[in-house]
C-alpha cells in the first residue's frame, strides 16, 4: 500500500527526492521497491544505514513499564492519542 500510494504522489506531483525513514525504511522488500521506483522514475531515494532503521515500540513498551511500575495505570476506556506526549 505505501509503494501504491507513492507511485500515485509521484504521477501526480513530479517530485524528485523520496526520504523512507522509520522503522519502516529497515524491510528489504520496502528498500528494494523503491529502488525500483527510483531506478525507473529518475528519482533520488534517501534512506538511512540499517543499523538506524528503528521502531517506536520498544520506546513505547519502556515508557509503559516505567509508569506501570511508579503506579500510573489507566481504565479500559483509555482512548488512543497519536499526538500524546510522554512524560515521567
Amino acid at each position: 500500500m505505501l509503494i501504491e500510494n507513492v507511485k500515485k504522489s509521484v504521477e501526480k506531483t513530479g517530485i524528485k527526492k523520496i526520504v523512507l525513514a522509520g522503522g519502516v525504511s529497515a524491510n528489504s522488500y520496502i528498500r528494494n521497491e523503491f529502488k525500483i521506483l527510483g531506478e525507473k522514475n529518475g528519482i533520488k531515494i534517501y534512506y538511512p544505514e540499517l543499523k538506524l532503521c528503528t521502531d517506536n515500540a520498544a520506546m513505547i513498551a519502556a515508557s509503559g513499564y516505567y509508569n506501570y511500575i511508579f503506579g500510573r495505570k489507566s481504565g479500559l476506556n483509555l482512548n488512543a492519542i497519536p499526538n500524546l506526549k510522554l512524560g515521567g
